[in-house]
């Protein structure tokens, strides 16, 4: 049931995710998408679906820190 809860989530907001971490300098975009390839590498070979910020914090190329913020940009109620 979370993984469904995950995969919703992927849906409406991981290439937002990808885009804010880059636009922040966090990430290349080589790096995301790695990770968007990884992702769908993932679904498409049925093993559990993973959040983008997972997949770039399992890899250190983020850190908790820089998560909340992409969270707090995404989820920001002004834009």
């Amino acid at each position: 049931m979370g993984n469904d809860f995950d995969r919703e989530l992927s849906q409406k907001y991981c290439q937002r995710f990808a885009k804010i971490a880059i636009d922040r300098g966090f990430i290349s975009s080589e790096q995301a998408k790695s990770a968007l390839s990884e992702q769908m590498d993932d679904d498409i070979s049925n093993r559990p679906h993973r959040l983008i910020g997972r997949i770039l914090l399992e890899k250190n190329w983020i850190t908790p820190p820089q998560i909340e913020t992409i969270l707090n940009d995404l989820f920001d109620k002004k834009g």
